[in-house]
């Protein structure tokens, strides 16, 4: 069974940057699709960031020029980069692998970007 341990949410100021990492349980090298999606009480979880298996990807044009997702396969793990967060960005952090029509949830890690 796969397994996603995410971290590094945390408190920011507008303007500051942080790195999320999921790690996978996984060889993501073997044809794992990964990808960040976030959720805001009351409202739908958005794809934020997503890189496939041949390393293209995509973004939320939210977060576009802003955020980068980059895998780091020797390590098993995805990473997201934000740059420039606003308060906006605030939100729980899902990271999200699939493989043959299976999709896995990591636990979420919390993003709050304030004064």
């Amino acid at each position: 069974q796969v397994q996603l341990v995410e971290s590094g949410g945390g408190l920011v100021q507008p303007g500051g940057s942080l790195r999320l990492s999921c790690v996978n349980s996984r060889r993501i090298s073997s044809g794992y699709a990964m990808g960040w999606y976030r959720q805001t009480p009351g409202k739908q979880r958005e794809l934020v960031a997503h890189a496939s298996t041949a390393g293209a990807t995509t973004y939320a044009n939210s977060v576009a020029g802003r955020f980068t997702i980059s895998r780091d396969n020797a390590k098993n793990t995805v990473y997201l980069q934000m740059n420039n967060l606003k308060p906006e960005d605030t939100a729980v952090y899902y990271c999200n692998a699939a493989r043959l029509g299976v999709i896995t949830w990591g636990q979420g890690t919390l993003v709050t970007v304030s004064t």
